[in-house]
């Protein structure tokens, strides 16, 4: 069943597709990094969580990677089954935990997907990514930075010690979401125990360019769980 939060995240990037959301968009930089990893420690199959409509997931199923593709936007699947029919039958609308119970694999891929909602809901699906890894595997993560320049008017609705903030869209194609900002700490504590950094987290801030202005920060990082 569709939690509440999931049903209004899938509506509005069921609206942002449709008004051609990423469309002829390149991949990010990131997509070679989780592929050097990937062939260095002889991974082929993953899961793709928030594969959206194929930016990265062509990219990296078409260098050699077996992924199932998961989002919770129809229409991000259905136009990414239309631009790679050849991939369609990896296609899955949904949440991990909607998965069957048990399924593993040795590669999770998360980019720019486990930022929305409140910190508990955050923190909540990201664990919930992690389970489905086998030990041995890798856990690829791009994700929303503090110290990012907001575009669109904002209200706060959570700060925490350790410097993460989830705020609301007043304006802008995220109207009234929720979308969380991740700290450094806040991410290191998330994969503390089992997980060795392989690639150590590391800032990426892209500049928007005018008349947007400001910057949007992302944390990038791979971890092995042992």
């Amino acid at each position: 069943m569709d939690r509440p939060h999931t049903t209004e995240v899938a509506e509005s990037w069921d609206g942002e597709y449709r008004a051609g959301r990423y469309a002829g968009e390149a991949p990010v930089p990131f997509v070679h990094d989780i592929l050097t990893f990937s062939r260095q420690w002889g991974i082929a199959r993953g899961l793709y969580v928030g594969c959206g409509n194929g930016r990265n997931f062509i990219p990296l199923s078409d260098a050699g990677l077996d992924l199932t593709g998961l989002d919770v936007s129809s229409v991000a699947i259905e136009q990414l089954a239309r631009r790679a029919p050849q991939y369609r039958g990896r296609l899955l609308v949904g949440e991990v935990d909607g998965l069957p119970a048990g399924t593993r694999f040795p590669l999770v891929i998360g980019i720019q997907v486990f930022q929305h909602g409140d910190r508990a809901v955050c923190h909540v699906n990201l664990v919930a990514a992690q389970e489905r890894l086998e030990r041995g595997g890798l856990f690829c993560l791009r994700v929303n930075a503090v110290g990012t320049e907001y575009q669109y008017a904002t209200e706060r609705i959570e700060a925490y010690p350790e410097g993460s903030e989830t705020i609301r869209y007043r304006s802008g194609p995220k109207q009234g979401l929720l979308v969380h900002f991740f700290s450094e700490r806040e991410l290191a504590a998330l994969f503390a125990g089992s997980f060795q950094p392989l690639l150590p987290l590391r800032r990426v801030v892209s500049t928007r360019p005018p008349p947007a202005g400001g910057h949007w920060d992302q944390w990038e990082g791979i971890w092995r769980k042992s």
